[in-house]
Protein backbone atom coordinates (compact mmCIF):
# COMPACT_ATOMS: atom_id res chain seq x y z
CA UNK A 1 0.00 0.00 0.00
CA UNK A 2 2.62 2.63 0.96
CA UNK A 3 4.54 1.35 -2.50
CA UNK A 4 1.06 2.32 -4.42
CA UNK A 5 1.22 5.67 -2.51
CA UNK A 6 4.42 6.49 -3.32
CA UNK A 7 3.95 5.79 -6.86
CA UNK A 8 0.83 7.75 -7.11
CA UNK A 9 2.57 10.74 -5.58
CA UNK A 10 5.59 10.01 -8.14
CA UNK A 11 3.10 10.32 -11.32
CA UNK A 12 0.85 13.77 -9.79
CA UNK A 13 4.28 15.42 -9.40
CA UNK A 14 5.24 13.96 -13.23
CA UNK A 15 2.11 15.65 -14.43
CA UNK A 16 2.48 18.79 -12.31
CA UNK A 17 5.32 19.22 -13.54
CA UNK A 18 4.39 18.71 -17.32
CA UNK A 19 1.62 20.95 -17.06
CA UNK A 20 3.48 23.91 -15.15
CA UNK A 21 6.45 23.68 -18.31
CA UNK A 22 4.07 23.61 -21.15
CA UNK A 23 2.19 26.92 -19.89
CA UNK A 24 5.49 28.25 -19.83
CA UNK A 25 5.93 27.31 -23.27
CA UNK A 26 3.00 28.30 -24.14
CA UNK A 27 3.23 31.70 -23.20
CA UNK A 28 6.95 31.94 -24.26
CA UNK A 29 5.23 31.26 -27.93
CA UNK A 30 2.61 33.97 -27.34
CA UNK A 31 5.31 36.55 -25.89
CA UNK A 32 7.43 35.17 -29.07
CA UNK A 33 4.27 36.19 -30.93
CA UNK A 34 3.66 39.42 -29.83
CA UNK A 35 7.08 40.60 -30.27
CA UNK A 36 7.07 39.48 -33.87
CA UNK A 37 3.90 41.31 -34.48
CA UNK A 38 4.95 44.46 -32.86
CA UNK A 39 8.16 44.23 -34.76
CA UNK A 40 6.29 43.62 -38.01
CA UNK A 41 4.00 46.60 -37.56
CA UNK A 42 6.79 49.00 -36.29
CA UNK A 43 9.03 47.89 -39.31
CA UNK A 44 6.01 48.50 -41.96
CA UNK A 45 5.67 51.83 -40.20
CA UNK A 46 9.30 52.53 -40.69
CA UNK A 47 8.81 51.87 -44.47
CA UNK A 48 6.10 54.00 -44.51
CA UNK A 49 7.96 56.65 -42.59
CA UNK A 50 10.82 56.34 -45.03
CA UNK A 51 8.62 56.40 -48.36
CA UNK A 52 7.04 59.73 -46.81
CA UNK A 53 10.18 60.99 -45.64
CA UNK A 54 11.70 60.50 -49.34
CA UNK A 55 8.77 61.90 -50.98
CA UNK A 56 9.13 64.69 -49.38
CA UNK A 57 12.40 65.48 -50.10
CA UNK A 58 12.38 64.58 -53.77
CA UNK A 59 9.63 67.08 -53.34
CA UNK A 60 11.68 69.62 -51.81
CA UNK A 61 14.72 68.86 -54.49
CA UNK A 62 12.25 69.52 -57.09
CA UNK A 63 10.86 73.37 -56.11
CA UNK A 64 14.81 74.20 -54.62
CA UNK A 65 15.37 73.32 -58.60
CA UNK A 66 13.06 75.32 -60.13
CA UNK A 67 13.02 78.03 -57.39
CA UNK A 68 16.72 79.07 -58.18
CA UNK A 69 15.66 78.95 -62.15
CA UNK A 70 12.92 81.01 -61.22
CA UNK A 71 14.79 83.54 -58.97
CA UNK A 72 17.26 83.85 -61.68
CA UNK A 73 14.80 84.36 -64.19
CA UNK A 74 13.62 87.67 -62.14
CA UNK A 75 16.46 88.95 -61.66
CA UNK A 76 17.27 89.00 -65.42
CA UNK A 77 13.52 90.95 -65.69
CA UNK A 78 14.66 93.68 -63.28
CA UNK A 79 17.84 94.36 -65.48
CA UNK A 80 15.82 94.23 -68.61
CA UNK A 81 13.29 96.37 -67.30
CA UNK A 82 15.76 98.91 -66.07
CA UNK A 83 17.77 98.91 -69.43
CA UNK A 84 20.62 97.13 -67.75
CA UNK A 85 22.71 94.70 -70.42
CA UNK A 86 25.57 94.10 -67.69
CA UNK A 87 23.33 93.07 -65.11
CA UNK A 88 21.21 90.93 -67.49
CA UNK A 89 24.07 89.78 -69.17
CA UNK A 90 25.01 88.98 -65.31
CA UNK A 91 22.09 87.31 -64.54
CA UNK A 92 21.80 85.27 -68.08
CA UNK A 93 25.34 83.34 -67.36
CA UNK A 94 23.56 82.89 -63.55
CA UNK A 95 20.77 81.00 -65.07
CA UNK A 96 23.11 78.87 -67.53
CA UNK A 97 24.72 77.28 -64.54
CA UNK A 98 20.87 77.04 -62.48
CA UNK A 99 19.54 75.39 -65.92
CA UNK A 100 22.32 73.09 -65.71
CA UNK A 101 21.82 71.47 -62.53
CA UNK A 102 18.57 71.85 -62.06
CA UNK A 103 17.75 67.60 -61.32
CA UNK A 104 14.90 66.49 -62.77
CA UNK A 105 15.30 62.84 -61.82
CA UNK A 106 12.39 63.02 -59.24
CA UNK A 107 9.76 63.73 -61.96
CA UNK A 108 7.58 61.68 -64.17
CA UNK A 109 9.49 60.23 -67.57
CA UNK A 110 6.92 62.11 -69.52
CA UNK A 111 7.58 65.03 -67.48
CA UNK A 112 11.50 64.40 -67.73
CA UNK A 113 11.57 64.45 -71.61
CA UNK A 114 9.66 67.87 -71.37
CA UNK A 115 11.87 69.51 -69.08
CA UNK A 116 15.27 68.25 -70.68
CA UNK A 117 13.83 70.25 -73.88
CA UNK A 118 12.98 73.12 -72.18
CA UNK A 119 16.16 73.60 -70.17
CA UNK A 120 17.99 72.66 -73.24
CA UNK A 121 16.30 75.47 -75.18
CA UNK A 122 16.14 78.05 -72.02
CA UNK A 123 20.06 77.41 -71.44
CA UNK A 124 20.76 78.56 -75.30
CA UNK A 125 18.70 81.94 -74.63
CA UNK A 126 20.29 82.57 -71.73
CA UNK A 127 23.66 81.76 -72.78
CA UNK A 128 22.68 84.12 -76.03
CA UNK A 129 21.30 87.26 -73.12
CA UNK A 130 24.56 86.45 -71.25
CA UNK A 131 26.55 87.96 -74.77
CA UNK A 132 24.40 90.35 -76.31
CA UNK A 133 23.62 93.76 -76.86
CA UNK A 134 20.13 94.98 -74.77
CA UNK A 135 18.09 94.72 -78.30
CA UNK A 136 19.06 90.86 -79.02
CA UNK A 137 18.80 90.34 -74.96
CA UNK A 138 15.18 91.17 -75.76
CA UNK A 139 14.42 88.92 -78.13
CA UNK A 140 16.00 85.92 -76.77
CA UNK A 141 14.07 87.14 -73.63
CA UNK A 142 10.94 86.44 -74.88
CA UNK A 143 11.01 82.94 -76.09
CA UNK A 144 13.34 82.48 -72.49
CA UNK A 145 10.09 83.58 -70.98
CA UNK A 146 7.58 80.90 -73.19
CA UNK A 147 10.60 78.07 -71.43
CA UNK A 148 9.67 79.82 -68.15
CA UNK A 149 6.37 79.49 -68.54
CA UNK A 150 6.10 75.52 -69.74
CA UNK A 151 8.26 75.17 -66.57
CA UNK A 152 6.32 76.12 -64.27
CA UNK A 153 3.09 74.22 -65.84
CA UNK A 154 5.02 71.30 -65.11
CA UNK A 155 7.45 72.28 -62.03
CA UNK A 156 4.86 74.87 -60.06
CA UNK A 157 5.82 77.62 -57.89
CA UNK A 158 6.08 78.22 -54.06
CA UNK A 159 5.80 81.98 -54.97
CA UNK A 160 2.56 83.36 -56.98
CA UNK A 161 3.53 84.56 -59.45
CA UNK A 162 1.64 86.54 -63.10
CA UNK A 163 2.01 85.75 -66.10
CA UNK A 164 1.44 89.33 -68.23
CA UNK A 165 1.84 90.55 -71.73
CA UNK A 166 2.62 93.64 -73.56
CA UNK A 167 0.54 93.48 -77.33
CA UNK A 168 3.02 96.02 -78.99
CA UNK A 169 6.65 94.29 -78.53
CA UNK A 170 7.04 91.41 -81.95
CA UNK A 171 3.01 91.25 -82.38
CA UNK A 172 2.74 90.28 -78.66
CA UNK A 173 5.04 88.99 -75.83
CA UNK A 174 4.44 87.85 -72.54
CA UNK A 175 7.15 87.04 -69.38
CA UNK A 176 6.25 86.19 -65.39
CA UNK A 177 6.48 88.40 -62.83
CA UNK A 178 5.96 88.24 -59.13
CA UNK A 179 4.12 91.11 -58.77
CA UNK A 180 0.71 92.42 -60.45
CA UNK A 181 2.28 95.96 -60.88
CA UNK A 182 2.97 95.86 -64.85
CA UNK A 183 7.06 96.77 -65.57
CA UNK A 184 7.55 96.23 -69.45
CA UNK A 185 11.14 94.20 -69.90
CA UNK A 186 11.04 95.00 -73.71
CA UNK A 187 10.59 98.70 -73.49
CA UNK A 188 12.07 99.72 -69.78
CA UNK A 189 11.28 103.13 -69.64
CA UNK A 190 9.88 104.22 -72.63
CA UNK A 191 6.76 102.23 -72.03
CA UNK A 192 7.31 101.03 -68.52
CA UNK A 193 3.68 100.15 -68.24
CA UNK A 194 2.40 99.10 -70.86
CA UNK A 195 0.70 95.44 -71.06
CA UNK A 196 -1.79 93.59 -68.77
CA UNK A 197 -2.12 90.72 -66.63
CA UNK A 198 -2.78 87.74 -68.48
CA UNK A 199 -3.39 84.89 -65.56
CA UNK A 200 -2.23 84.32 -62.29
CA UNK A 201 -0.52 81.49 -61.15
CA UNK A 202 -0.65 79.74 -57.82
CA UNK A 203 1.92 78.20 -55.70
CA UNK A 204 1.31 74.67 -55.22
CA UNK A 205 3.26 74.77 -51.62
Amino acid sequence: MKKVRITTAIFVMSFVSLTVMSCKDSKKENLESDNHSEMTHDATKDNTMEHDNMDMVSHVGQMTGSKQVIADYMTLKEALVATNKDAAAKAGNKMVGSLKIFEISGYTSSQQKELQDIIVDATEHAEHIGKSEMDHQREHFKTLSKDMMDMVEITGTDATLFQQSCPMYDKGSSWLSMSKDIKNPYYGSKMLTCGKVEKEIKSKM
